[in-house]
């Protein structure tokens, strides 16, 4: 029997299937074109290798290809019979998974890294801004993804999967020189790695090194085919600092190109919250946004999002809407929010639904209650400050810029305190 790249046996006797396996591995993990064909070329090798199908069906679920998956992974369950107790458990995981039971997922995979701790497709499903502990909408859900990282650390060293989200549990915890260290380190070890490039690009915002990372990240994207499943969210970050250092041609001419529904590629996750935050941001920013463009966001997130269910989509879904004027569509999502933090979604619909109406002091009332844990909804500190940023500027709405300063120098110490806000 054969071992994968960590030393895992695997049930395959082909080489040329472990081979492609691996790559499809390692460019799955780095976010880089080409996992997809890795994964087939394996299964080319050894129609009999269950591994290759369940890591294709966790790469096309990633790609918003559920349908895809799901077929895919009936395919590696059908193969189940004859492989070893780790890669057993790894199709159940990344079955449960596939299939929408993501507690379920978790329950099993934390048990599975006791027993396997380099599962690398098991590990990863824990790990970063949407694994299954960003998304389980639970309390202290950052401080336990820093205990597991931190847990794991032993078994994989220098390895630069681990590195990358060792560093991004670092410094959501607000470790950032730990985390400098350990993102510096991924990079040496796979200067290819986009999730790598992009949580860099976390800690020169975190640091508010808005010169340092416009650059790094630009030219680091002049490499990164467009095809990438980080792409459009790494252009978020650069129209971002686009518009903190007031160059408005060049965050729109990024948001057109790169972002927008029709421009972007990647994700409809991606497309709804990233261009949600950007239209807010630079509105509050005293940027023209035209009422189409919030229209067009609104739409694509019925579109995509059609039924209440992912916390951190419905979230910025009910803010586009709020701000197209499609308050029907918002009282959809806060009647509707399920799921752990579903308590947390309608309370942030019924805030945006207040902005949206000029009703300031409604809009207070309610992002306070949210503004408790809003890492319950998923997602980077970087995105959540959306929800600082709407908080402040209803302060300064209501003629309280000095309460909405304090605010923001207690709860985002490092971020400049007037990214955008008019009035501070």
């Amino acid at each position: 029997m054969l071992e994968d790249h960590l030393g895992n046996p695997i049930s395959t006797t082909s080489t040329n299937a472990r081979d492609a396996y691996v790559k499809g591995v390692d460019l799955f993990l780095a976010a880089s074109v080409g996992a997809e064909d890795a994964f087939l070329a394996a299964i080319d090798a050894d129609q009999g290798f269950a591994l290759p199908y369940a890591a294709l069906a966790r790469t096309r679920q990633t790609l918003a290809r559920p349908a895809e998956a799901k077929e895919t992974l009936a395919l590696a369950q059908s193969l189940s019979a004859g492989v070893t107790e780790r890669e057993a458990g790894q199709i159940n995981i990344l079955g449960l998974l596939i299939s929408g039971k993501g507690p379920l997922a978790y329950q099993a995979a934390r048990p599975h890294l006791v027993d396997y701790p380099r599962d690398l497709m098991v590990a990863q499903t824990c790990t970063g801004v949407f694994g299954l502990i960003g998304f389980s909408g639970l309390p202290g859900r950052e401080a336990e993804h820093l205990a597991l990282t931190t847990w794991l650390a032993p078994h994989y060293g220098d390895h630069w999967w681990f590195l990358t989200q060792h560093a991004f549990a670092q410094m959501e915890c607000g470790q950032l020189s730990p985390a400098e260290e350990s993102i510096t380190k991924a990079l040496q070890g796979n200067s290819k790695n986009a999730n790598a490039a992009h949580y860099r690009a976390h800690l020169f915002y975190e640091n508010a090194q808005t010169e340092a990372g416009y650059e790094f990240l630009t030219d680091w994207l002049s490499r990164y085919d467009k095809r990438g499943p980080l792409h459009c969210h790494l252009s978020w970050h650069c129209a971002l600092w686009a518009l903190t250092a007031g160059d408005i041609d060049s965050m729109w001419q990024i948001i057109d190109s790169h972002v927008a529904p029709g421009g972007a590629w990647g994700p409809p996750l991606n497309i709804v919250t990233d261009m949600t935050a950007l239209l807010y941001r630079a509105s509050i920013a005293g940027v023209d946004v035209s009422p189409e463009r919030w229209q067009i966001v609104s739409e694509f997130a019925t579109k995509s999002f059609p039924n209440p269910g992912v916390a951190f989509a419905d979230t910025h879904a009910a803010l586009a809407h709020a701000m197209a004027g499609n308050q029907d569509a918002v009282s959809k999502i806060k009647v509707a929010a399920k799921g752990a933090a579903g308590d947390l979604v309608s309370k942030l619909a019924e805030a945006f639904a207040a902005i949206g109406t000029g009703e300031w002091q409604g809009a207070i009332e309610h992002l306070t209650v949210a503004m408790r844990d809003h890492a319950r909804i998923g997602g980077s500190r970087a995105q959540r400050d959306l929800i600082e940023f709407a908080m402040a500027n209803a302060l300064v709405q209501t003629g309280r810029a000095d309460e909405a300063r304090r605010l923001l120098s207690m709860r985002r110490p490092l971020i400049p305190a007037a990214q955008g806000i008019l009035g501070l």
